[in-house]
């Protein structure tokens, strides 16, 4: 793997001049990117949605020298980003209402079964879009609660630059992004990335090289668009740290791993991704197309119960072999005076193949005697056969009667149909269980909404805005240690969001807050599957109420700050779950690892010459570790900053995450029974980037 990453490093340090000019050209930056396209399909202004949508401009993050997903979303109202988990310590566990979605570029990334987090890259962005609350018309059954979607600059934006960084425990990468101009008559761009991350355990990394190819040209007065994303990561996974009674075990060390020695987690994903765009007399259409395949070897290992010297350990070898095809197309009638209308149609399509085996082992609770996965035979092979089908015919419709006023209706019927065999094969006794499932489910969703304007002077307003959603999705997929055939009840929930923004001091300050109340049904949640082999299972209901406060301001020329807050109050309704052998109903608990309080405030300086700097403070509420409620974790606050140089060209600059160095436990393990992933631990990186 690293040679194949040394190899990505090679075009970041000799790459071409695309397009370079003789004269400087300066790093811009802007408070706020006035366009959306994830609910309406096409551009729009955020602030006329009845809804809530952070736009977050790309230059800004770099200017805020993020490297990951919590550090990109880090100052948005409601929005919690906990830093790996279960897909390894690459990945992310993004928490918004509950949110497990995301798009990349128009494409839901990993949608027919799970987001493919360790596959997002952020580099070279031009806008991340995100969407508190469902998206039912236009995504379906992968937007339940919420999006996230990611877009890439487009060729020919001029944008280029190169950078290489250095950071603790041996952390390193090198990027690069830039027009490589026209063939075939498409303006093409390439933007690479390859890195090693380690961490305070130091048999915890990863290793990651990534290519994004991406082609356009004119095609009439429209454009046709082709992508080609290719990821190739390994990854030696942490450990989720055991919970004793209301605490994280104190027999367990810090950064104590119980994986096995040749423990990983390498996924293998290509994307091929197509759209054409076309303007017509009365509006325009679009069809969007993609194809991927994720390949994943992995070994892991996870502690059953602590007892010195040697505790006894559950591992699950597995291969997963995932096929994605998606296709969309979609119509605008923008003629009607006063009126937009988008009608479409979509379908996803997923094939997925698992098979592996689960064995037992015992580490020491310290992780310092840990045993290759070689030494054990299976005893029991599992084998997991999916097959989905997510479709679906949808419409909007907005109305503008007056200036002040828009109204908006949407109504999608879905189509999912899903066939699942699942075996689990007992190598002792030679028993086999398992069997076929499938589930047909087609049922409407659709929300309505309006905006009114309530005072307008100038580039100064005051909004007020409503909305109600109903949406459903399939359960989620668990490709763990537990081979079961039945398919799980879809999820369904309906929301209600009420809020105002404003725009002051001639739009130099925004301000938005909503308050809303989410009815959820049938969740996927974690359960013991008999045995101590972890599983998932619907969880009944759940209500989630909240309010949130969001405040965005460029205060002088090259300052901008923002600022965040919200209180969610997620508890469960009707839901019996046992415990040691007792039903216990959980009606009126607090939903685990949901804080009440979440707030955040930062500040970026980014002129375009000299100093620059930047500085986030975020702050996460207690919150209970389990679902009785009887083990609450204190609330924590986290620290990021850098501060560096611009000189013309070239950058250079230091970056902080986790200044506090906090450890405090922040997502929950699937796999393992009360068992929870912690802050990684401080990292410091030094950049050099290089604009032409």
């Amino acid at each position: 793997m690293r040679p194949l990453a040394a190899a990505l490093l090679l075009p970041v340090l000799f790459a071409p001049r695309a397009r370079a000019k003789d004269e400087e050209k300066p790093v811009e930056s802007e408070a706020s990117a006035q366009v959306e396209v994830t609910v309406t399909r096409y551009p729009d202004d955020p602030a006329n949605l009845p809804g809530v949508v952070t736009v977050l401009d790309g230059q800004m993050l770099r200017d805020r020298g993020m490297t990951d997903l919590r550090s990109a979303l880090g100052v948005v109202a409601g929005v919690d980003i906990a830093p790996g988990g279960d897909q390894g310590p690459a990945s992310a566990v993004p928490e918004m209402w509950g949110l497990r979605e995301l798009v990349v570029d128009g494409v839901p990334w990993g949608g027919a079964f799970n987001p493919e987090l360790p596959a997002l890259s952020l580099r070279d962005v031009a806008r991340i879009e995100i969407l508190r609350g469902s998206a039912p018309v236009m995504y379906g059954a992968t937007s339940f609660v919420g999006v996230i979607q990611v877009l890439h600059n487009d060729p020919g934006s001029a944008h280029a630059q190169a950078q290489v960084q250095g950071g603790t425990h041996g952390s390193y990468g090198a990027d690069a992004a830039f027009d490589v101009g026209h063939w075939l008559g498409f303006d093409s761009r390439i933007e690479i990335d390859a890195a090693h991350q380690g961490y305070e355990d130091d048999r915890a990394e990863w290793t990651k090289a990534h290519a994004l190819w991406r082609n356009l040209r004119p095609v009439g007065k429209g454009s046709f668009r082709f992508d080609l994303d290719l990821l190739f990561l390994d990854q030696f996974p942490t450990s989720p740290a055991p919970r004793e009674g209301a605490v994280l075990s104190e027999a367990v060390p810090l950064d104590a791993n119980h994986n096995p020695s040749d423990a990983k987690l390498d996924p293998r994903r290509g994307t091929l991704s197509l759209a054409f765009e076309q303007p017509l007399s009365f509006g325009a259409w679009g069809v969007t197309g993609s194809y991927a395949h994720v390949k994943q070897e992995s070994i892991r290992g996870f502690i059953q119960d602590t007892v010195y010297p040697e505790s006894p350990a559950l591992g699950l070898r597995q291969d997963v072999s995932l096929d994605e095809i998606y296709l969309d197309g979609h119509l605008q009638i923008s003629s009607v005076p006063k009126w937009s209308f988008v009608a479409g149609i979509d379908a996803l399509l997923g094939w997925a193949e698992a098979e592996g085996g689960i064995f037992d082992y015992t580490v020491s609770p310290a992780g310092t005697t840990v045993p290759d996965s070689g030494a054990f035979s299976d005893t029991t092979r599992v084998a997991i056969d999916d097959t989905r089908r997510f479709g679906g015919v949808y419409g909007t419709a907005a109305w503008t009667p007056a200036e002040r006023w828009r109204l908006e209706l949407g109504a999608r019927y879905n189509l999912t149909h899903e066939t699942r065999t699942a075996t689990s094969f007992d190598v002792l006794t030679a028993a086999t269980e398992g069997g076929d499932d499938d589930r047909t489910e087609n049922r409407m969703s659709g929300g309505a909404g309006v905006a009114f304007t309530v005072w307008k002077s100038g580039a100064d307003d005051v909004k007020v805005f409503a909305g109600y959603k109903n949406t459903f999705k399939p359960a989620a997929i668990d490709f763990g240690f537990d081979a079961e055939q039945e398919i799980l009840e879809p999820e369904e929930g309906q929301s209600l969001e009420v809020g105002a923004r404003t725009a002051l001091l001639n739009g130099r300050l925004e301000v938005e807050a909503e308050a809303f109340t989410t009815e959820l049904k049938d969740i996927v949640i974690p359960e013991d599957a008999g045995g101590g082999i972890p599983g998932i299972e619907n969880g009944g209901e759940q209500n989630l109420e909240g309010v949130e406060l969001e405040v965005r301001g460029h205060v002088v020329e090259s300052l901008w700050a923002r600022g965040a807050w919200s209180y969610h109050d997620a508890t469960f309704g009707d839901f019996v779950q046992d415990f040691d052998g007792v039903p216990t109903q959980l009606d009126g608990n607090r939903v685990e690892m949901s804080p009440h309080d979440l707030a955040a405030a930062g500040a970026i300086w980014a002129p375009t010459h000299g100093l620059t700097g930047h500085a986030e403070v975020k702050y996460t509420g207690a919150r209970f570790l389990n679902k009785r409620n009887t083990a609450l974790a204190p609330g924590f606050t986290s620290w990021s900053a850098g501060v560096g140089w611009r000189a013309g060209k070239w950058e250079a600059r230091v970056d902080a995450e986790n200044i506090g160095n906090r450890r405090d436990p922040v997502a929950e393990s699937e796999f393992a029974d009360a068992a929870y992933y912690r802050m990684p631990p401080r990292q410091v990186w030094a950049s050099f980037c290089w604009h032409f």
